[in-house]
């Protein structure tokens, strides 16, 4: 079993800056991949930035150069920073955690936590 606590999210103004945290139990953290989606009202769920276990990363076309993921396993926890946010960044932000055993997926998915981007 993994849990996911998210934090970190709030009210900014365009172009300024947030840092989102992920904060896992379990001691499978060190062979997840960690993800951040987000969800806009009236909108569908979408990949913002994941994290493999090894450190490889990938990004959402929208949030290169601006967004970076990374994690430190000592403390269970992915990061993302968001920099030069915009109204449109404006979502729920959710941590995802998925790993293999053997041929089995396990995922998971934290409670979600609100940035909100005034412009």
């Amino acid at each position: 079993q993994v849990q996911l606590v998210e934090s970190g999210g709030g009210l900014v103004q365009a172009g300024g800056s947030l840092r989102l945290s992920c904060a896992a139990s379990g001691s499978i953290f060190s062979i997840t991949t960690i993800a951040w989606f987000r969800q806009a009202p009236g909108k569908q769920r979408e990949l913002v930035a994941r994290i493999t276990a090894g450190g490889s990363t990938n990004y959402a076309d929208s949030v290169k150069g601006l967004f970076t993921i990374s994690r430190d396993n000592a403390k269970n926890t992915v990061y993302l920073q968001m920099n030069s946010l915009k109204p449109e960044d404006t979502a729920v932000y959710y941590c995802n955690a998925r790993y293999y055993q053997g041929p089995y997926e396990h995922v998971y998915w934290g409670q979600g936590t609100q940035v909100t981007v005034s412009s």
